[in-house]
């Protein structure tokens, strides 16, 4: 299990337990395959990819792409003060559907799921279980 103090909307540094936000969000839908933390540096903290199923990049390509993503996160956060803070970010690939939410200044939730997954509920649902 691992707890981590962070600061979720405005409750000011709550302790949430990673684990069990990446268990609950893998227990939405069976077609979602990966539910993980990335910390600001890009590095997964908590959660991962969903029993029995095989990655479909080498490890390599992980770290790559939660690095991308952690820098992505912050770069959005420029638009702010103009536009609002993100909630998520939903990008349909080839293979599968991938979705972030920020957590936080320094923390996202990253959440890939097969094709076939309902993409207007699934993600409602995930901020519902974050906040």
């Amino acid at each position: 299990m691992s707890i981590h103090i962070c600061q979720i909307d405005s409750i000011p540094y709550s302790l949430v337990d990673f684990d069990t936000v990446c268990k609950s969000v893998l227990d939405l839908d069976n077609r979602i395959r990966f539910a993980g933390i990335i910390n600001e540096k890009g590095k997964l903290v908590a959660g991962g990819l969903r029993t029995g199923l095989k990655s479909l990049e080498d490890p390599k390509d992980d770290e790559m792409l939660f690095m991308e993503l952690a820098l992505r996160v912050k770069m959005r956060q420029e638009f702010d003060k103009q536009l609002g803070p993100v909630k998520f970010s939903l990008s349909m690939r080839e293979k599968v559907v991938v979705m972030s939410f920020p957590i936080g200044n320094s923390q996202v939730l990253y959440v890939s799921a097969d094709r076939g997954l309902n993409f207007a509920s699934v993600p409602m649902r995930i901020l519902e279980i974050l906040h």
